[in-house]
């Protein structure tokens, strides 16, 4: 095939506006803040779980502390009771004896209450601070996960507005080129899986970086301006320019 030398030298500025659309699309997926906010919605999960555990623990907590209270209240109204009929006198031994014996019992058991309270309190307070901890911790999580997502945005944008930028440009880069030429150039990019033309730069294909020897050289060397050549290696078309040291 044949192509006027300097459309042949227009591909160069094709093939960078894809090289740099490429470049845009890897960076739209690999941006840090993707997986920056994947852990986050890891770490999320994993806080919101420990969060609800330790909450249930608390509750569970309360409601033993006001069962025990409620106990204490029962003892204490029972003694008052009895303490009020002891002091009322007239009462037979037997049964002075046992009232005596209750209000011991009661006592003991007030006591033995109290003790619970105290310590279900101090499991209270340990459970609260891991609930205010976590809470804490989740907070800061979705303040970090929010200027994450602000940074993801802004960044995608930018790609967004490069990428209008680069697509622009090649479609006016396309519309320039012989039809046949911007042909050979696409099957050579399906190819190379990226772009279609390389600059051949002091005997070096740009594309697959291999340097020419032997036919290969000789037959590019020996090629009229206008002929279009390929690498034999990554079949791109090879751009001669006063760089490529023929």
């Amino acid at each position: 095939m044949n192509a006027d030398h300097a459309a042949q030298v227009r591909l160069l500025d094709l093939a960078a506006a894809d090289t740099a659309l490429a470049q845009l699309a890897h960076r739209r997926t690999h941006l840090p803040q993707l997986a920056a906010l994947d852990e986050c919605a890891a770490q999320r999960t994993d806080l919101k779980n420990r969060l609800l555990d330790a909450q249930t623990t608390l509750d569970d907590i309360d409601r033993d502390q006001e069962r025990l209270e409620r106990d204490i209240d029962t003892v204490r109204s029972r003694t008052v009771r009895d303490q009020s009929r002891l002091q009322a006198g007239g009462l037979p031994s037997r049964e002075l004896e046992s009232l005596q014996h209750e209000i011991a019992t009661l006592a003991r058991r007030q006591s033995s209450l109290e003790d619970d309270v105290l310590e279900i309190m101090e499991r209270c307070e340990d459970a609260s601070s891991t609930v205010n901890r976590l809470t804490a911790e989740l907070a800061e999580l979705e303040s970090r996960a929010q200027r994450l997502a602000e940074e993801r945005d802004a960044a995608l944008a930018d790609i967004d507005r490069s990428t209008s930028a680069r697509t622009s440009e090649r479609a006016a880069l396309v519309a320039e080129l012989p039809a046949d030429l911007l042909g050979l150039y696409e099957r050579a990019r399906q190819h190379s899986g990226g772009v279609g033309a390389a600059l051949l730069r002091q005997r070096r294909c740009e594309g697959c970086h291999i340097e020419l020897s032997g036919s290969e050289l000789s037959a590019v060397r020996n090629a009229a301006p206008e002929a279009v050549v390929r690498c034999d290696n990554c079949r791109r078309i090879l751009v001669r320019t006063a760089e490529s040291g023929l």
